[in-house]
């Protein structure tokens, strides 16, 4: 009896791994998964340090109030997405989550950390042309990376985040700089994107975890995205930072594929700078009102990829580079280093 239990086991393992090969091998064949096995999805072992693990906060409202934060920033369409009962909470016009781009809760090196960022504000930003607030600063995401509406600035969500960011950066010094926030820089290449080298990289790398037209992995029977869209009416608009080539480029270039840290990078900045450049020139929500943006024109990244522009270079260059020249051009005109 004992036998046959073990030649039953073998042949469902034998069966179990056949299954399996063929699956991969008519991935390959068809050309929906490429042989790289660099751009296989990881598993994150990252563990969020004791510091910023919010399940050891008492049950005090205060806590309460972080936990929320930290559970919104998680699972942000789960509370204010698109597809929730409580129409007067819908304030995202996707099912992304914060930490789709910020990551491992906010707290990530160099994937626009969010420690210390509290402290940080009041801050100019060259968009509104204007000091703003930490919580301008969220609604600015809210009507961009989510393409949604502003939350009121009172609401109970608005108060929840902004406890959660002051939580993480409670150990950051009294200006809020810390090591790794915002993004890896990368030596810019002095050439256009090449599209052709990015859509072969997106095929390589990317393929497997966002899909071959841009459109994300959600979880079973979920709102939330196991790996997040990058093109498509589930994700970012135009107005969004992560739609410039450079700021993608710096994304892409720390953190991905998924798993990659600033100390192992896989992808060369050449690369980075192709695959960013290829993604964003895929169909995208448009956001309305863009001639708003950077009343004083000459605070525009060289990157942004819609107009007005203080210069003669055109639509396409600020899109896809060269960038040299226009770094250039307001060096010499304005004296102004740009860096983005």
């Amino acid at each position: 009896m004992e036998d046959i239990q073990k030649i039953f086991i073998g042949i469902k393992v034998i069966c179990s791994a056949l299954i399996l090969l063929i699956i991969i091998t008519f991935s390959i064949y068809t050309g929906l998964v490429p042989i790289n096995f660099t751009s296989l999805p990881t598993v994150d072992l990252h563990e969020i340090k004791s510091e910023y693990d919010v399940s050891l906060l008492d049950e005090s409202p205060k806590s309460k109030l972080v936990k929320y934060g930290f559970e919104l920033f998680q699972n942000t369409p789960n509370y204010i997405g698109p597809n929730i009962y409580d129409s007067t909470k819908i304030f995202s016009g996707n099912n992304l989550a914060c930490s789709n781009c910020h990551l491992w809760a906010g707290t990530k090196p160099f994937s626009a950390s969010l420690v210390g960022v509290v402290k940080r504000f009041p801050q100019y930003r060259s968009r509104e042309h204007k000091l703003g607030t930490i919580k301008e600063r969220i609604n600015g995401c809210m009507e961009r990376s989510m393409n949604g509406s502003m939350m009121p600035l009172d609401s109970y969500e608005m108060k929840a985040l902004v406890n959660y960011l002051k939580w993480i950066g409670r150990n950051s010094p009294k200006e809020g700089e810390v090591f790794g926030q915002g993004f890896m820089k990368i030596n810019l290449p002095n050439r256009a994107v090449n599209l052709e080298n990015g859509r072969e990289i997106y095929k390589v790398q990317c393929v497997l975890c966002h899909g071959s037209k841009g459109e994300g992995i959600k979880e079973m029977e979920s709102n939330l995205y196991l790996y997040p869209p990058l093109w498509g009416p589930d994700s970012y608009n135009n107005g969004a930072g992560m739609s410039r080539v450079i700021t993608a480029a710096q994304f892409i270039k720390g953190n991905m594929p998924y798993g990659v840290t600033y100390e192992s990078p896989i992808l060369s900045d050449e690369d980075a700078y192709d695959v960013a450049g290829y993604i964003n020139q895929q169909e995208r929500p448009i956001k309305i009102n863009l001639q708003f943006d950077f009343p004083d024109l000459n605070g525009k990244p060289v990157s942004t990829p819609y107009p007005p522009y203080n210069d003669e270079f055109s639509l396409k260059q600020h899109q896809l580079g060269p960038f040299q020249p226009i770094i250039a051009y307001y060096k010499q005109k304005f004296n102004l280093v740009k860096k983005k």
